[in-house]
């Protein structure tokens, strides 16, 4: 029995890796930790039930990470997550619906509504300065208005 039996054979220090790596997973979500975690699980589990030498669970460890990463991410791909805000991060999504006021006259198509405390391109029929305009779309940063 060398140091290295000694250190790494046993299979507790899988399980344990499984377990760091499943607490880091829930300290620091982004959901790729797990898929390690499960890894170091499985290596824990062949090294009890086979006795696999340090060079085994070292091969055993980098395919199982690779196939569970993979199955992971084929899983998410098949399985997306639904955001309870749906435009948390397109600034523009979340404006269309809001009714604002135009600061430079829509004139021929174009002018600019205040937005917050900003002023924005606009598009949409003629509308006088002080003029509340609704917010129906956008075309790249240009705002798309509709009389309110």
């Amino acid at each position: 029995m060398g140091l290295d039996d000694i250190i790494i054979d046993p299979p507790w220090w899988w399980l344990i890796l499984a377990l760091i790596l499943g607490i880091a997973e829930i300290v620091v979500p982004g959901f790729f930790l797990i898929w390690l975690a499960a890894a170091a699980a499985v290596v824990g589990l062949l090294t009890y039930a086979l006795g696999l030498s340090v060079l085994w669970q070292a091969v055993a460890f980098a395919v199982t990470a690779i196939a569970a990463v993979y199955i992971g991410r084929d899983v998410l791909k098949r399985n997306p997550g639904e955001s309870s805000d749906p435009h948390l991060n397109d600034r523009i999504g979340r404006l269309i619906g809001e009714t604002v006021t135009v600061v430079e006259p829509i004139s021929g198509g174009t002018g600019r509504v205040k937005v917050g405390d900003g002023v924005w391109n606009a598009t949409g029929p003629d509308a006088l300065a002080g003029a509340h305009v609704r917010i129906v779309g956008a075309k790249g940063t240009t705002l798309v208005v509709e009389p309110a």
